[in-house]
């Protein structure tokens, strides 16, 4: 497979060598998107891999130890589409959400949802009309609905507001909410009980915050301007834990910036209410074509393994 780079206003290119023909996946970058500076530990480490409520939010029967929820039925059939009169299938999605999307050391845009992207299309069998496109973050809405790109791929939940103007597949995955705790701790149990009277940090004004005084009234609640001050009051012992989003603290928890000082504890946690849906891919679909032939090329993906793997080569560390 071959990748080329791209200014957004040329219009074509060349491919030469003696290898055999293959799709050609383009990935266009707007002049105006800076390189990424990775600083946090969080992002060093994406480097160097692959660079007690009667509805507790935790989805035991959707999750074994470590792996990625499984969010489509073995025995549903996905009625899928026709793909044979779509032009080409451009996924947006900005290059600031690492591991899902982020440009590398070398400048080249990588992550969980750039081979998400590749594997959709490899499954559909329209590699050759596959481009993906970076754009900022904040113009990605107003791309997809001019036109400019069939799907948006950058860590977008569907919204009621959403569902007005967008279609939005089924979710591939789910953001969850985990605690980690000093090891330090005295804690008895393994369960989040065992924190009942402990200080939990969390990040002030948060949906963690929200979600942590519904789900848990028990523990003592800390509130922190940011996760740095957060990290570095759990690693002195100052508080007893912290509850924060599953995709940055593992990596924290497993880096050199902690220290050691730490481990996850109990959980996953996911919540609808109060951490959204999941992520999907979200599209303007006005045929009714790209959502179920996504949904049914995410079914396959997640039947047959793919999407274990890429979510394995991405979050080493898990989330869940």
């Amino acid at each position: 497979m071959c990748i080329l780079f791209k200014t957004r206003h040329t219009h074509s290119a060349t491919v030469t060598g003696g290898a055999p023909t293959m799709p050609v996946w383009m990935i266009y970058m707007r002049l105006s998107v800076a390189p990424l500076k990775f600083s946090s530990i969080f992002s060093l480490l994406i480097g160097v891999v692959i660079f007690s409520l009667p509805a507790q939010p935790r989805a035991q029967e959707l999750v074994q130890t470590g792996r990625l929820p499984v969010l489509f039925d073995a025995q549903e059939r996905m009625p899928g589409a026709d793909l044979s009169t779509v032009s080409r299938v451009r996924f947006l999605m900005s290059v600031d959400f690492p591991p899902f999307n982020f440009t590398d050391q070398d400048g080249r845009l990588v992550g969980f949802h750039v081979d998400l992207a590749r594997e959709i299309c490899a499954q559909l069998k329209i590699e050759n009309k596959c481009q993906v496109q970076a754009l900022p973050f904040d113009e990605l809405e107003a791309a997809v609905e001019m036109g400019e790109g069939e799907a948006v791929m950058s860590g977008i939940a569907s919204s009621a507001d959403l569902r007005k103007s967008f279609s939005f597949t089924r979710p591939y995955t789910l953001l969850p909410a985990r605690f980690a705790v000093n090891k330090a701790a005295r804690l008895e149990g393994q369960a989040a009980d065992a924190l009942s009277g402990k200080k939990v940090g969390v990040v002030s004004n948060s949906r963690h915050e929200a979600m942590l005084k519904a789900f848990f009234p028990a523990v003592q609640v800390t509130g922190f301007d940011g996760y740095e001050p957060m990290y570095e009051a759990l690693k002195s012992g100052k508080i007893d834990g912290v509850f924060a989003d599953g995709l940055r603290l593992p990596f924290w928890v497993a880096g050199t910036a902690s220290n050691g000082c730490c481990t996850m504890f109990d959980g996953p946690y996911m919540s609808d209410r109060f951490l959204g849906e999941g992520l999907s891919i979200m599209t303007v679909d006005p045929e009714n074509k790209l959502v179920p032939a996504f949904d049914q090329a995410l079914a396959a993906l997640s039947r047959n393994g793919r999407l274990e793997e890429i979510y394995r080569r991405y979050f080493p560390y898990g989330m869940f």
